[in-house]
């Protein structure tokens, strides 16, 4: 029986002076599945991405932004709570039939946030937080505080290409025509026209599956970029494609003279599984090194944030919920965030902006097993118990994984050395031990808070 209790109701809270409901912007988050820190052409990169470039020139752009995990699922829960996945109960990337993790129906997520403050909300695209089954009964975005969805439990099947797979509030949709990147857009953009209460503004939560395998793509789209059998470049025609599916929505928005009016937010779930796609960073998706987790991070709203700003403070997903609530002058949810407001970078007041605690990861099949950012500042540890060589996740190494403590300590200076290939921990043993402890104190409060999958409900 699942335990349907929140922590906290998420009342919104306005404080003086706050924006009224029919004054509030709407809101866009975009995310890719499996982009790399080095694909967007605003970031360096080969692949044409015109509209994203676009909104990067009309808002800011991070340098040094974070997915929430160096996989999908827990980098999900990290966007939609501002908390440690392992808070959350999803411990690393769920497989729906064989594991009972899903997002915790307590957690407060950032669509329940915005429906209490008037919002209409809705998820467009891939979930992978869990959806019930034919043996487990699992909250769906609905218990999350969407209003509509329209999602895949995991990836398009059979790829990108005429999916098979998606489910409409709760019912089965059967094979659609086109890809993938285009049918989200195209259900967003038919909730937006149709949805019951238009003077209310809306959340739009639309997680892209493009450019996680297995890949499909147009050949004329592909074949900008290689030989239409080469997978680098179908991978690279799906983010091309993806990028005119966002044109497409940015192009309803100028339309509708609502574009000045919506702040967008675009950033990928984890890096590349392309390790020429990571700008030069270490290793790739599925890694606690630099190029498995800094993604690109850019966020947009026209006559509200300045244009063309470009941003080297680290941020990430975790800042989202908190960031968004700063923004929109409302109160977070009264509990433990370990992402901070990042309305004073966002809006040139740098010297407003706090970062309460430093960026923390934690992947159990990543070695190094942790990972954290002090300002230039990071430190990498592995564990100092046996890791299993099993693919998937197994819930019954989560009491390990919550009592189990780190070895080998590594530093690294990101802003001299984004690469990660000179370790200064022996040249600066003061400051690991200072961020060492920095480092266990946090992981000793995510590990408190993480429910124990093989043993209780949640």
């Amino acid at each position: 029986m699942k335990n349907r209790f929140k922590l906290l109701l998420p009342a919104v809270v306005l404080s003086a002076g706050a924006i009224m409901a029919a004054e509030r912007p709407n809101i866009v988050m975009l995310l890719a599945d499996d982009l790399g820190y080095g694909d967007l052409g605003c970031y360096a990169g080969p692949v044409k991405t015109p509209a994203l470039d676009e909104l990067a020139a009309r808002g800011v752009r991070f340098t040094d932004f974070y997915s929430g995990a160096a996989v999908c699922s827990p980098s999900r829960a990290v966007l939609l709570t501002g908390r440690h996945h392992i808070r959350t109960g999803v411990y690393s990337w769920i497989e729906n039939k064989s594991q009972r993790s899903h997002l915790l129906e307590r957690e407060i997520t950032l669509a329940e946030v915005l429906k209490s403050a008037g919002y209409s909300t809705a998820h467009f695209g891939k979930w992978h937080l869990g959806l019930p089954n034919e043996t487990m009964d699992k909250p769906t975005p609905a218990d999350h505080g969407f209003d509509y969805w329209f999602a895949t439990e995991n990836n398009a099947k059979p790829s990108h290409r005429d999916p098979i797979n998606f489910i409409r509030n709760g019912e089965q949709v059967g094979r659609l025509e086109g890809y993938s990147c285009q049918l989200v857009v195209d259900e967003a953009l038919q909730w937006m026209e149709k949805r019951p209460d238009q003077t209310r503004p809306f959340f739009i939560n639309l997680w892209f599956h493009e450019p996680h395998r297995p890949l499909a793509a147009p050949d004329e789209l592909t074949k900008r970029y290689g030989d239409a059998d080469s997978e680098l470049a179908v991978y690279s025609g799906t983010i091309d494609h993806t990028d005119r599916a966002i044109a497409r929505l940015l192009e309803r928005l100028q339309a509708e003279g609502i574009a000045d009016d919506t702040l967008i937010i675009y950033a990928s779930d984890n890096g590349s599984t392309q390790q020429e796609r990571t700008g030069g960073l270490r290793s790739k998706k599925g890694s606690n090194w630099e190029g498995g987790i800094r993604v690109p991070g850019i966020f947009c709203w026209p006559g509200h944030l300045p244009a063309g700003k470009l941003e080297s403070a680290p941020a990430g997903l975790v800042d989202v919920l908190p960031t968004v609530c700063g923004l929109l002058d409302i109160e977070p949810p009264d509990i433990h965030l370990d992402g901070s407001d990042l309305t004073g970078l966002l809006t040139g007041r740098a010297e407003d902006f706090n970062r309460h605690q430093p960026l923390f990861w934690h992947l159990q099949k990543s070695l190094p097993i942790v990972a954290m950012r002090d300002g230039d500042w990071s430190l990498v540890a592995d564990p100092d118990y046996e890791l299993s060589t099993k693919n998937k996740f197994d819930e019954k190494w989560i009491p390990a994984i919550k009592s189990g403590d780190y070895k080998n300590y590594r530093l690294f200076n990101l802003k001299n050395d984004p690469a990660q290939k000179h370790d200064l921990a022996a040249a600066n043993p003061e400051r690991v031990e200072r961020l060492r402890k920095k480092l266990l104190e946090i992981n000793q409060s995510v590990m408190a808070d993480g429910p124990d999958w093989h043993e209780t409900e949640e």
